[in-house]
């Protein structure tokens, strides 16, 4: 199955888990899995959520920010892979100067 990101719809998520800003997203849903990609602007924020039906897998594809998982925080640049396991909590926040631009894959569990 192809998914193209190219000729989804952008939504906006104002205060995503209680963070801060807005983040933008394009998404695939359905039964099994949410695949998506994000961009969040400077400053903005994802608040910290746990994950309990599923892991959560967040690859940096631009940008600059920090996941704190568990309470430990990460270093987000692009190449990195965050992974929050199912079970787990955690939030992310663009703390660079451009936007933080993620593909983010979260399967049923």
């Amino acid at each position: 199955m192809l998914i193209d990101f190219e000729k989804m719809k952008e939504v906006a998520i104002q205060n995503l888990n209680g963070g801060d800003g807005e983040v933008i997203s394009k998404m695939f849903l359905d039964d099994c899995n949410r695949i998506m990609i994000s961009r969040l602007p400077k400053g903005a924020s994802i608040g910290v959520h746990a994950h309990t039906a599923g892991s959560e897998i967040n690859y940096v594809l631009s940008g600059r920010g920090k996941a704190v998982c568990n309470g430990e925080e990460e270093i987000l640049v692009p190449g990195t892979c965050h992974y929050c396991p199912k079970g787990s909590s955690h939030g992310i926040i663009n703390t660079g100067d451009e936007e933080l631009v993620l593909f983010t894959a979260v399967p049923k569990q």
